[in-house]
């Protein structure tokens, strides 16, 4: 009887030291982390939008986590290219993605990708978010979002809207747009929302889903004219343009979203350590600021949860449009 209580007894001193080793390397790693420079892949151009944004979290971030954030652009394959690079790397905080809601639109199109964007991935924070301006020649008879809805169901086929190519945000935003109005309307891809915005201002093409960044400036010279945008509240750069909502077309809120994600398997101690540097520049005006000229918004601080939910949510509705728009990647 007593070999017995004295092996119990062993039994569970080396389970707490187990636990008590467990909870110390948890916290050595906190404290230690980062040891060194910290890449950031960005499978983004650079000088966009989204560059920009990264960039300017990177900046902001490493002054307090005391090492660089080094920005790498690996632009392919429509953001899978350098989000793959990330999923193929350690997962120990040393590598992280930043990118869009494109990762969503990609994996809603193509689920056969060399990965999984929601198992081999994890989410660490949303930090900013871009609408889209619905935008249309400023000769057009079209004078507001009602306006195109009418010409749209009275006159199937006639109208045409651009987008910077098959799959891209623009091109799922306008089948979105079409099955919620039951409209039938051309869709003409291009080759970048640059030649998209050409046409556009030629008034070659009748309307876009234009992405703030191309469009802003289009907008503000008087070559296309914005009909809503598709924020949740209007644009701080266009106040006099109403949401999709203010327009009369309820629950088309659609954004561009942009965070940052981690391999799967990141240690709990640096995510939360990531999270809390993250939600720190979140709290700053100044970043909110340095995005407002490029027509984004910076995110609320969250948690990697939000994240998720949101994540789940953002695939979910454009599985739904590829789905019933039959969508083939090309």
């Amino acid at each position: 009887m007593q070999k017995i209580v004295l092996k119990s007894t062993q039994r569970t001193f080396q389970n707490v030291i187990a636990v008590a080793s467990l909870l110390l390397s948890v916290t050595v790693g906190a404290q230690t982390y980062p040891a060194k420079p910290i890449r950031v892949v960005i499978p983004w151009p650079a000088g966009g939008l989204v560059d920009v944004a990264a960039r300017q979290l990177g900046q902001r971030m490493q002054v307090a986590l005391g090492q660089p954030m080094v920005m790498d652009n690996k632009v392919g394959a429509g953001g899978n290219l350098g989000a793959e690079v990330v999923v193929k790397a350690p997962a120990d905080g040393y590598t992280l993605l930043f990118t869009t809601s494109a990762l969503t639109m990609n994996a809603a199109m193509r689920p056969k990708m060399p990965f999984n964007a929601v198992k081999d991935l994890e989410r660490v924070a949303v930090v900013a978010y871009a609408p889209a301006i619905l935008v249309v020649s400023p000769n057009s008879s079209i004078k507001s979002l009602q306006d195109l809805i009418q010409v749209a169901r009275n006159q199937p086929g006639k109208l045409s809207y651009a987008s910077a190519g098959v799959g891209s945000p623009a091109h799922l935003m306008g089948e979105l747009f079409k099955s919620r109005n039951n409209v039938n309307v051309l869709h003409v891809p291009y080759t970048g929302a640059p030649a998209a915005m050409n046409d556009q201002i030629a008034g070659l093409i009748d309307y876009q889903f234009a992405n703030a960044a191309v469009a802003l400036q289009q907008i503000k010279a008087g070559k296309v004219r914005a009909l809503a945008v598709t924020s949740t509240q209007r644009m701080p750069g266009l106040p006099e343009v109403p949401t999709m909502s203010e327009a009369g077309m309820d629950k088309f809120e659609v954004q561009q979203w942009m965070g940052l994600l981690a391999p799967k398997g990141m240690p709990p101690a640096v995510m939360e350590h990531l999270v809390k540097e993250v939600n720190k520049v979140l709290a700053l005006n100044d970043y909110g600021q340095s995005l407002q000229s490029a027509g984004a918004t910076s995110a609320k601080p969250g948690k990697p949860i939000e994240f998720e939910t949101y994540f789940q949510q953002d695939l979910a509705q454009w599985t739904g449009v590829v789905k019933a728009a039959n969508i083939q990647p090309e």
